[in-house]
């Protein structure tokens, strides 16, 4: 028997994988704006952490390494600042840092399908595996060259393939857990 509690999780989980593949739909169909849409939102980010390290910094600077806590902040308000000024440097940062963190993010994504593939459709994780993995591949063997359009294409199709894997990972019917069986020892230690 399906509760409500099981209902209500399946279909946020659907209605979320939805959304991820309208997300992504929308950033393969504008890439360039997604692409500094993506820089931007970023550089916004590390701006806004510089400023909490820096007011961290000052509440704490009795605590010691006050001098390190102001150069940590002036690190990320830089880094910031640097990424909106000169957003071409930092979409050429940023696509090279994501063709990374996709080949990682595939092998993650692959050993948990095969962890997972005794459930049904579990080869729909494999499938955005090694969709993921292709991806950041690409991107490394393309880097420089097509990062304009690139960050924004392949981030719109890494969040589309992730939606459709959890639309179809979330149509698996819900795990029916064994009844829980008396054990012999509570008959056994009541002599």
């Amino acid at each position: 028997m399906t509760t409500a509690i099981e209902t209500k999780s399946r279909n946020s989980g659907l209605w979320i994988g939805v959304l991820l593949i309208a997300l992504g739909l929308g950033a393969i169909a504008a890439p360039v704006f997604s692409t500094i849409v993506t820089e931007t939102w970023l550089a916004l980010i590390v701006i806004a952490a510089g400023f909490t390290k820096l007011v961290y910094a000052i509440q704490t600077r009795e605590q010691g390494g006050f001098i390190w806590k102001i150069l940590l902040s002036a690190l990320y308000i830089a880094t910031g600042i640097t990424l909106l000024v000169a957003p071409l440097t930092g979409v050429l940062t940023l696509t090279l840092l994501l063709g990374g963190f996709l080949v990682s993010e595939g092998t993650f994504e692959t050993i948990l399908a095969f962890k997972l593939r005794e459930q049904k459709n579990w080869f729909w994780l494999l499938g955005n595996a090694i969709v993921t993995l292709g991806l950041g591949i690409y991107i490394l063997l393309q880097y420089p060259f097509d990062a304009p359009w690139l960050l924004g294409t392949v981030v719109g199709a890494s969040v589309a393939a992730s939606g459709l894997s959890r639309v179809m990972f979330s149509l698996n019917p819900p795990v029916q857990n064994p009844p829980v069986q008396p054990s012999d020892e509570s008959s056994a230690t009541s002599v």
